[in-house]
């Protein structure tokens, strides 16, 4: 991101900053309200949230007063209020895609269904939309980048959450030809594929989180789908399904993430994994077959060799997301996107025993958890991806808590529009 600083100043000098339309303010939506008032050469210009309190809650973290803004859910007055110079407030997440004058649109939802309608808005009004709705992504994110591609903008991830930083690491160690082992990404809790929303719903609220989204964290699920975008995007799979999660430090690393016959825990290398106990970071393991550069790595005290972790032991979540944005603006340039079709899928898994005919939930919910598997095997079992289930889902046979949930095992809601993106994409990339 080198000189994006000097690039953004230039365009705060000419009074010409990047506008943009943010849907959803949650945690990771209000930091970046935040940050992007904060910063030069950008402006949130819309933001929309089904409660519109959050987002006045934002306002008043970041020093954005009553005169600064306006509630509307109308087109028309949005479209005034932006050529004014002032920012638009919306229940509606429409709004956002639709309006006019605005150059890039964040989704920071977090469901499947409303991220697909936000892209698909976003792409048909020929904006950048940038997915920090990785959920979404795992699902449809092959179909969604072609359309973008066809329309002429971008679609990506987002700089700052974990893919998009572990992204960044495998793109700088594969310009540099080295031999790229493992990649992946710390977690900070232990994993409870038990949990619900209900189970940990102080924890939650102590922490300043929706206890949905804290229960996709705790359950696992948020991991899973973190590494198989991780996946998707670099080629790398998981080396058994689930990966191993072991616990280590940044020192033992290297040692473990290393193949059996080394004294490791791995079967194969090329390979994506989580860690218990190095969050917030993110690695990257690589080697080499020059022996000057295993020389170089050494003296730099890199490790000892043959294999090397490189270690960023932070990312900034939607705090870095505006580097993103300025990228898709400036550059046309992406940060993270799948590529041409999914090398892996988050499989559904059954976290109780499910009857006929029961409603269920998916990530975060009650029902189900995610785990994450290879394309090939997912589609050999006809494994349902736990991003389709929505909340009219149901179960079409009894299955048993710890079993993969497949397509025949349930009743899919065919009005939902990612459901019919996945069939079109389906069609596409099989």
């Amino acid at each position: 991101m080198l000189g994006m600083n000097y690039r953004l100043k230039e365009l705060q000098e000419n009074n010409r900053p990047i506008k943009v339309g943010i849907v959803g303010a949650g945690q990771m939506g209000r930091g970046l309200i935040s940050q992007l008032y904060k910063m030069k050469g950008m402006t949130p210009s819309v933001i929309c949230d089904i409660d519109v309190d959050k987002v006045l809650y934002a306002f008043t973290k970041s020093n954005i007063t009553k005169d600064d803004y306006i509630i509307t859910n109308k087109l028309s007055e949005a479209n005034d209020a932006i050529n004014k110079g002032k920012i638009v407030v919306s229940e509606d997440k429409s709004i956002a895609s639709f309006v006019e004058g605005t150059d890039a649109v964040v989704d920071a939802t977090g469901f499947t269904d409303i991220g697909a309608e936000i892209a698909i808005d976003t792409i048909n009004n020929e904006k950048h939309i940038i997915m920090l709705d990785v959920e979404a992504d795992v699902v449809v994110g092959p179909i969604l980048k072609q359309k973008a591609d066809k329309a002429g903008v971008i679609y990506t991830g987002s700089a700052g959450d974990e893919p998009g930083a572990v992204k960044e690491m495998f793109d700088f160690c594969e310009a540099l030809a080295f031999d790229i082992k493992v990649i992946g990404k710390g977690k900070n809790n232990e994993v409870d594929h038990s949990c619900t929303p209900d189970s940990i719903r102080d924890y939650a609220i102590s922490r300043g989180v929706s206890p949905k989204m804290q229960c996709s964290f705790s359950d696992g699920t948020k991991n899973m789908v973190e590494l198989c975008c991780m996946a998707n995007s670099t080629g790398l799979v998981p080396d058994v399904r689930g990966g191993h999660g072991p616990k280590s430090d940044i020192k033992e690393l290297v040692k473990i993430l290393s193949l059996k016959e080394e004294g490791g825990i791995l079967n194969n290398y090329g390979v994506v994994e989580w860690v218990n106990g190095i969050a917030p970071g993110v690695f990257c393991i690589i080697s080499t077959d020059l022996e000057f550069v295993h020389h170089e790595l050494q003296y730099l005290r890199i490790g000892d060799g043959p294999n090397y972790v490189l270690y960023r032991p932070y990312h900034l979540c939607g705090m870095e997301t505006p580097l993103t944005i300025a990228r898709a603006v400036l550059d046309k340039a992406n940060t993270i996107v799948p590529m041409n079709g999914l090398v892996c899928e988050t499989i559904t898994v059954a976290k109780k025993d499910l009857k006929k005919g029961e409603k269920i939930d998916g990530i975060g919910g009650f029902s189900t958890y995610g785990t994450i598997d290879k394309r090939e095997v997912a589609k050999e079992l006809n494994a349902l991806p736990i991003g389709l289930i929505n909340s009219n889902t149901y179960m079409a046979k009894d299955v048993r808590k710890g079993e993969v949930i497949t397509y025949d095992d349930v009743i899919l809601d065919e009005n939902s529009l990612v459901v019919k993106l996945r069939k079109e994409q389906d069609n596409i990339f099989e």
